[in-house]
């Protein structure tokens, strides 16, 4: 008998629309009714200058830290491939999944928690004196990584190759889709829906079942006023774990 565990719930999907598309099946395919509602847009980079002159000079770095799969997807677009005298690193086993499918066989990321701080505490990053990094990822976000590697010796350059907006967002007119549960996969996404959000339906989204992979995300909810947050194991199948959870805790 197939699982119906999401059955009649409504469950609003925050990533950008092409990153959304197996998360969707699953829930779909759980019984679950699929709101899509990204929380940002990813498009290629403005300005590619660096990421063709990384191309060009490839050989003389040392290592290369892909922040996400997108840094994965429009990094190796133009890269084509990495030799295999330049070592390969990343965040997230989503992104160490891309890689592999590429042809990069040895890709140094962490195994349990998927976060800078996780890669920065691998063997692999301690002694990196002297070593040339880049560190491939979209337009701004978090220093620390690239701050730490500097303080332990490295030369970093930071290579945007995609970019990330904040796409037009009616979040008064989610409400009529009548939502069960939300998910949220990133700080800068969360941060996006509650500016979207007006005044009088800041509580009412604040009372939903908000399901999100890091504490730091967490965190940001707690400060914001969410009363149910939901810490899930990372990637599509940690997030489909918490919901099959709570959609057989709803129907009971």
């Amino acid at each position: 008998m197939a699982d119906t565990s999401l059955k009649g719930l409504n469950i609003v999907v925050t990533r950008p629309r092409e990153q959304a598309v197996g998360l969707t099946q699953s829930i779909t395919q759980l019984g679950g009714n699929v709101i899509q509602f990204p929380l940002l847009e990813i498009t290629p980079a403005a300005d590619t200058s660096k990421l063709h002159n990384l191309k060009q000079h490839l050989l003389s770095y040392d290592l290369l830290v892909f922040i996400s799969p997108n840094a994965v997807k429009y990094g190796m677009a133009t890269l084509g491939t990495v030799p295999d005298t330049v070592r390969v690193a990343t965040i997230g086993q989503s992104s160490a999944q891309a890689l592999r499918g590429l042809g990069i066989a040895r890709v140094i990321a962490p195994t349990e928690r998927f976060d800078s701080e996780a890669l920065l505490a691998l063997p692999a990053l301690q002694s990196v004196s002297g070593m040339k990094i880049a560190i491939l990822r979209g337009n701004g976000g978090r220093e620390l990584l690239g701050d730490t590697l500097k303080a332990r010796g490295a030369q970093v350059d930071y290579v945007t190759c995609y970019q990330r907006s904040k796409p037009e967002l009616n979040a008064d007119g989610l409400l009529k889709a009548t939502p069960h549960a939300i998910n949220v996969t990133s700080s800068e996404a969360l941060g996006n829906l509650w500016q979207a959000l007006s005044e009088p339906f800041k509580t009412t989204f604040a009372n939903l079942p908000l399901f999100v992979p890091h504490a730091r995300i967490a965190e940001l909810a707690r400060q914001q006023g969410w009363q149910n947050i939901i810490l899930t194991d990372a990637g599509d199948d940690g997030l489909l774990a918490a919901l099959v959870a709570w959609g057989k805790q709803s129907h009971q």
